[in-house]
């Protein structure tokens, strides 16, 4: 998921004609100053709301309560439009022309906010923003108007299955994200034998990418990052007409490719020494116990105990988000990971999250409508007797003015 997002901020910002590269500074300098409410402590530039969605959301999965304050944070993110960029320094201040919105921040503020529940307001524009830069093909690009990509598309389809929409009633030009993501999906046989590509290249052609299909099944699923596990089905390769038979077939290329490496995936990064992926070894389990196919998640969810600590603790909040995700849906203990404690470890990357005592004393408390039900109805008393007192005073002076 990692790689993922990197792929696509640098694709973006080559899009728009951006020099910068797109890789957060792992070591900042003391100067910088990053928000208290902030999950990690490198550079949110390019992955500051995704990394503080994919925390709040972990942590909702696990039943711990996070800081108010990084929720509220994660919330005021959101540009007047709906959207939310990848990250913004000052929140007070408005979005204008130059700030770069981002479906896949949006799509991943959507899911937490909606799991933590009390942002409908929040969602709802971010959903109807979501909709409105939908391609004329069905899907998404990383920012609006890119061409649509497996990754997107699918990360998207989580949002809106999140917020109870209907990912195949959302149509623009005749076509539904189900139809952008089938003329993603590879054909059986071959190399990519049912895998999905993450983008057409310039002459149209599909490559096989474990990453864009670990992303393709849970999008063709309808299913968003934390999944429960799928009932099984037959794996066999075939003619993907249906977003389930493409979800199939892409289960059945990354078992393959699990099963091929030890039960992990390998990075395919250019000039890069191919190694161990962590991050996309964690969304194939996911994927693949959506899809049903658990035998294969839970031996590659036992790879990931064994391997996966150093790489978290570098990679840091979204990292363990991820692997929280890849136990929850095998049913793994996310407090005892190989040993490791992945919420304490989470936990650890941000504020401390809400005790019980404060959760508590939250849903108690009398604010404008937001505690009990005993204060708000106190108040609808008190508005009463105000309007019987107002109604006395208008009627006496209607009185004494009558002649």
């Amino acid at each position: 998921m990692n790689v993922r997002r990197s792929a696509a901020v640098l694709a973006a910002v080559a899009v728009i004609g951006a020099a910068t590269p797109a890789a957060a500074d792992p070591s900042p300098s003391p100067s910088q100053a990053f928000p208290s409410a902030l999950y990690g402590g490198t550079d949110p530039k390019y992955d500051g709301v995704w990394r503080q969605s994919l925390a709040l959301l972990a942590q909702d999965t696990v039943g711990v309560q996070p800081a108010a304050k990084s929720v509220e944070w994660l919330a005021r993110q959101q540009c007047a439009a709906g959207g939310f960029a990848s990250y913004r320094p000052d929140p007070t201040a408005a979005c204008d022309a130059k700030t770069m919105l981002d479906t896949n921040a949006t799509s991943a503020a959507v899911q937490a906010l909606t799991a933590l529940g009390g942002h409908d307001d929040v969602t709802s524009k971010a959903v109807g923003w979501l909709k409105s830069v939908q391609n004329e093909d069905g899907g998404w690009g990383y920012s609006p108007g890119g061409a649509s990509d497996t990754n997107s598309t699918s990360v998207v389809i989580g949002a809106l299955a999140a917020a109870g929409e209907k990912p195949d009633q959302v149509v623009k030009g005749g076509k539904s994200p189900y139809d952008a993501l089938l003329k993603l999906a590879l054909p059986c046989g071959g190399d990519g034998d049912g895998a999905f590509a993450f983008q057409p290249d310039k002459k149209g052609g599909l490559a096989a990418n474990a990453d864009a299909t670990a992303a393709g099944v849970l999008g063709s699923l309808g299913k968003g990052m934390v999944v429960e596990p799928g009932e099984k089905s037959d794996t066999t390769c075939e003619k993907a007409t249906t977003p389930q038979q493409a979800a199939a077939n892409g289960a059945g290329y990354l078992t393959a490719a699990l099963t091929k490496d030890d039960g992990h995936l390998m990075s395919a990064l250019a000039g890069a020494e191919p190694q161990p992926d962590h991050g996309n070894t964690a969304d194939a389990v996911v994927a693949l116990a959506a899809q049903g196919d658990t035998a294969q998640a839970e031996k590659s969810v036992r790879w990931l105990e064994k391997n996966s600590a150093a790489w978290a603790a570098q990679s840091g909040p979204a990292a363990y988000a991820q692997l929280i995700f890849a136990a929850h849906a095998t049913g793994t203990n996310p407090r005892d990971f190989g040993g490791a404690d992945l919420v304490k470890q989470l936990n650890a990357t941000g504020p401390a999250p809400r005790t019980a005592g404060e959760t508590k004393a939250a849903d108690e408390k009398d604010d404008s409508g937001s505690g009990s039900s005993f204060g708000i109805w106190w108040f609808v008393g008190v508005c009463l007797v105000a309007g019987i007192g107002i109604g006395f005073l208008f009627s006496g002076r209607k009185k004494k003015q009558q002649p």
